[in-house]
C-alpha cells in the first residue's frame, strides 16, 4: 500500500518512486519506492538527517535530478499527469508554471552580473507572452509582494542581504502562479530572526496566494511550526507520515522519536547533555538488510534484521514503517 489523497483534494501524488546514482564505486539506492501526496492548499514537511535523500525527491518532481542520478521507477502526478511520463518539452511547461523549486543555498542561485529585476523577468517571458516592461512590471509587484520591495528592481543581489535575496528567489518562485512551491532547505543558511520572517512570509503566500508548498529540511522544529503534514525519511526511505502536531507530541517510529528527542529544548536540557542519535546514516552503496535503520534502533528486535518493514496505516492518516507496528 502506499498513502494517497483523495482524488478531490489531492494535487500532487508519488507513488514508489525509485532514484539511483550511478558511481564508479557502484550504484546508490538514493530513493526507494517513496510515496506519498500533496493536497491542495496543504503545507507538507519532508524530514530527515542529510543525506536521505530528501533533495533527490524534490528534483525529481521536476524530472531535474542532477547526473549521474536517474529515475528508475515510479509516477509523480500532478492532478492526475504522470510527469515522469511526458516528454521533456511537456516537463519544461510545468516547470515554474505548475511547479516551482526554491533551491538549497538559494541566497546564491541569483546571476551576479543581471538585476533582481530582469531575472524575475526572463522566468516570466520565458514562459508567457508578455513583453519586457510588463515582465518587469509584475517582477515589481512580487518583490513588493515578498517584503523585499519593488524599488530593489534594479538592484544586482551583490546589493541585497541575505534574506532579501532568499525573498527574490521566493519571488521568482511564485512568478507564474505555481500550484505547488518546493522549498529545499531554504532557511538553513539565513539567522534565525531572518529565518523566522521566511517562515511568516510562507504563512503570508499560503493565507494569500492559496498555494501549496513541500518543506524540505533536516529542522524539524521548523517544520513542525509551519508544515499541516510530515513524513520523515531515513536511508532513502520513508519511516512515518502523519500530521504535524500528532508527530511532534507522539512520534511513532523509534527513528523519529529519537529526531524529535534531540530538538534543544531548554526546560529538557537545562540540566542534562544535548541528546542525539548514536551511530551513522548507512552507506547506501551497501544498505543494511531488511529495516536500514535497525543497526542505529535502540527497540530493535528480531524481524528487523530479517524483513523489510513496510509503510502501513495504523491510524487514520498515520504511516509508519515498522515492526513494531506489525
Amino acid at each position: 500500500m502506499y498513502p494517497s489523497g483523495t482524488t478531490s483534494r489531492s494535487l500532487l501524488e508519488v507513488r514508489d518512486l525509485q532514484v539511483v546514482y550511478e558511481t564508479r564505486l557502484g550504484r546508490v539506492d538514493a530513493v526507494s519506492r517513496v510515496s506519498f501526496y500533496i493536497d491542495r492548499r496543504e503545507f507538507f514537511g519532508l524530514g530527515g538527517e542529510s543525506g536521505c535523500g530528501k533533495s533527490t525527491v524534490a528534483y525529481s518532481l521536476v524530472r531535474e535530478v542532477p547526473a549521474p542520478g536517474r529515475i528508475v521507477g515510479g509516477k509523480v502526478l500532478l492532478d492526475g499527469r504522470d510527469i515522469l511520463s511526458l516528454r521533456e518539452e511537456e516537463v519544461r511547461k510545468i516547470r515554474w508554471k505548475e511547479i516551482s523549486v526554491i533551491p538549497q543555498a538559494a541566497m546564491n542561485a541569483l546571476n551576479p552580473i543581471y538585476t533582481i529585476g530582469d531575472q524575475i523577468a526572463e522566468v516570466i517571458m520565458e514562459h508567457e507572452l508578455s513583453s519586457k516592461r510588463d515582465a518587469l512590471a509584475r517582477a515589481e509587484e512580487l518583490l513588493d509582494l515578498v517584503g523585499v520591495g519593488g524599488h530593489r528592481l534594479r538592484s544586482y543581489p551583490h546589493e541585497l542581504s541575505g534574506g532579501q535575496k532568499q525573498r527574490a528567489v521566493i519571488a521568482m518562485a511564485l512568478a507564474l502562479n505555481p500550484s505547488l512551491v518546493v522549498a529545499d532547505e531554504p532557511t538553513t543558511a539565513l539567522d534565525v530572526v531572518v529565518q523566522a520572517q521566511i517562515l511568516d512570509l510562507f504563512k503570508k503566500m499560503k493565507m494569500e496566494l492559496g498555494m501549496s508548498l513541500m518543506f524540505i529540511s533536516h529542522d524539524l522544529a521548523t517544520m513542525f511550526d509551519l508544515v499541516d503534514r510530515i513524513a520523515i525519511m531515513y536511508a532513502g526511505k520513508i519511516v512515518e507520515i502523519g500530521p504535524a502536531a500528532k508527530v511532534a507530541d507522539d512520534p511513532l517510529h523509534p527513528y523519529t522519536e529519537l529526531l524529535v528527542r534531540s530538538i534543544p529544548r531548554i526546560e529538557r536540557n537545562r540540566r542534562g547533555k544535548l541528546e542525539y542519535i548514536r551511530g551513522s546514516p548507512p552507506n547506501l552503496l551497501k544498505p543494511p538488510s531488511a529495516c536500514r535503520f535497525h543497526p542505529r534502533c535502540p527497540k530493535r528486535f528480531k524481524p528487523c534484521a530479517d524483513r523489510e518493514p513496510l509503510l502501513i496505516e495504523v491510524e487514520r492518516g498515520r504511516w509508519v514503517a515498522c515492526h513494531l507496528f506489525a
